[in-house]
């Protein structure tokens, strides 16, 4: 393991990569100056926007009664954590901490963390709309596009909650946890392979928890180990015609495994060392040793001889800005990411066409037409998601999705909405998604005159750099109105420039106020609870989930 200048920790392909990574980790989260995580101001900012952002995805799907969060919640309450007195500490995972479990969204008393952090990142998934990554560092050459989501910040409230620590030390964690999940995401496509992207973030949360917990690199290493070899969710679960609860709870399942792989290592569990050169692990296993690295300065000298090597070079950052959080996209509102290029676009020609809305049955559009590349061809361009029936698939169909959103903006401009509509109108919220939105009658007509398409090699070039999306609606007489190439739409990292720019807070208040109305009638309240993490106290982060929570009935 070396380091450049301080600012960032390089693992080249031919070392032990996840002590690397354990190593990394424990000084991430540790106080000696020139090791510890110093992210500056930019990095606190986003990674807050990100915390906020999931936690109340999470309380509002708890809210409204979705089933596999409320399951899993019921689940962990049945798990009680002993007071910390009952245990003398003699559990070696527990030695560091004041407590010995964590609270899950809504409820004051401890679970097992395990059980806090499937419940909790459940539910926190559950909508599909907290922040995304495409795996893109050009800069790097590591652009392999691995899809993950801001699921797993529950994995640092927990060990925050655990250590007694304030809101700087769990935020720190979120930080060092996207960070890992992130880099991994950028070297190595789990989903060529048909293999879940949660397993990055399961490799993170060992990393994290573990560190956060006080473990050592060792014992990290060895439950970073056991994830991979004990805990490898294919992309099955995913698969199908309609989805189901297994595809939102993918990385909280995961993540309880990573938790409990932690804290049987620090008990003195040994599992695999060495996990990323194994040749019978995922990574070897598909794309067998890669090259070896040596670094002079910024130039890369390659020794050609391949001999137990991982596929891949592994950049992280210690300081400053450049963190993987930083190259992560918000959803502004519930949709697959991949659609966020056409709902883009379906904005845009909607508020300087507005005439396509003066029918408000649809009747001035004669025919939708969009193209955006692979992989959103194949993912949300399923023959099957042509017509969703629940939810997870519905959220998964570009159909349903711009014609959802273009349902809206024909009900807004009939009940005399004139002014260009921009994302806080018709952004797409739970009750878009409910039974009876997805029988609409209106929606499913507008579906009937859409088309979606793969736009070749075009398209597929400018990914993931971009969201390379088209659409191009025709009204009732033939004449086309087409949104031009969009590539960054608004929520993606680089949307700081051009037509499509957005303010990104004023959209994000607007999508907190929406979700928090679902869980209270104060959501300013609520939101400002869960905001700003790193200037909340110790007491603070303690009691941090600990509000009154309502659950409605089953979401139908």
């Amino acid at each position: 393991m070396a380091q450049d200048s301080g600012q960032f920790v390089r693992l080249a392909p031919n070392t032990n990569q996840s002590l690397g990574i354990a190593q990394y980790a424990v000084d991430f989260m540790g106080d000696e100056p020139g090791k510890k995580g110093e992210p500056d101001l930019s990095v606190i900012d986003r990674t807050n926007l990100f915390h906020t952002d999931a936690c109340l995805c999470g309380i509002s799907a708890l809210a409204l009664g979705t089933n596999a969060p409320v399951l899993l919640r019921e689940e962990a309450m049945q798990y009680p954590a002993p007071a910390k007195k009952a245990t003398g500490g003699a559990l070696p995972w527990a030695k560091k901490s004041v407590r010995t479990g964590a609270q899950v969204f809504g409820h004051a008393g401890d679970v097992h963390a395990e059980k806090a952090i499937v419940a909790n990142s459940a539910a926190v998934r559950e909508w599909d709309s907290n922040g995304t990554n495409f795996g893109f560092n050009p800069t790097l050459g590591h652009t392999a596009g691995e899809f993950g989501h801001n699921d797993f910040y529950p994995v640092c409230i927990a060990a925050a909650q655990m250590r007694g620590m304030d809101g700087a030390f769990a935020l720190r964690g979120m930080i060092l946890l996207d960070e890992i999940r992130g880099r991994l995401a950028e070297v190595f496509s789990l989903k060529s392979y048909k293999v879940d992207h949660v397993v990055h973030g399961a490799i993170a949360s060992a990393a994290t928890f573990g560190a956060m917990m006080g473990a050592t690199p060792e014992q990290i290493e060895s439950a970073i180990g056991m994830v991979v070899a004990h805990y490898i969710p294919f992309r099955a679960i995913r698969a199908g015609k309609q989805l189901s609860d297994s595809k939102g709870a993918s990385a909280a399942i995961s993540t309880e495994a990573a938790v409990l792989s932690v804290k049987r290592a620090m008990a003195g569990f040994l599992g695999p060392r060495d996990i990323f050169r194994n040749p019978e692990a995922i990574f070897r296993l598909f794309e067998g040793p890669g090259q070896y690295f040596q670094r002079v300065g910024s130039d890369s000298k390659i020794n050609a001889e391949k001999k137990d090597a991982s596929p891949f070079e592994l950049v992280l950052a210690r300081a400053g800005s450049d963190f993987a959080v930083m190259g992560m996209h918000f959803k502004l509102g519930l949709y697959e990411h991949q659609s966020a290029g056409a709902l883009q676009g379906l904005i845009n020609i909607v508020s300087r066409h507005p005439q396509l809305l003066d029918d408000q049955t649809g009747d001035c559009i004669s025919k939708i037409v969009v193209k955006a590349y692979e992989p959103a061809y194949g993912i949300i361009g399923d023959p099957a998601k042509r017509d969703p029936k629940t939810r997870q698939s519905a959220d998964h169909s570009m159909l349903y999705l711009v014609c959802t959103m273009l349902r809206k903006a024909l009900e807004l401009h009939s009940a005399g909405v004139k002014r260009s509509l921009g994302w806080k109108d018709l952004m797409l919220g739970p009750h878009d998604f409910d039974a009876k939105a997805l029988h609409d009658p209106l929606t499913r007509e507008l579906m009937g005159k859409m088309t979606f398409e793969h736009g070749g090699a075009e398209y597929d070039s400018k990914y993931p750099d971009g969201i390379p999306t088209s659409i191009v609606i025709h009204d009732d007489s033939g004449n086309p109105y087409d949104s031009g190439l969009i590539m960054y739409p608004g929520g993606h990292a680089r949307n700081h420039a051009g037509q499509d720019k957005i303010d990104l807070v004023d959209v994000l208040n607007h999508k907190f106020q929406m979700l928090g109305r679902l869980c209270t009638n104060d959501p300013g309240t609520l939101i400002k609870r869960l905001s700003s993490i790193h200037a909340k106290s110790a007491q603070d982060m303690g009691t941090l989930l600990d509000f009154p929570l309502t659950i409605k009935g089953k979401f139908d």
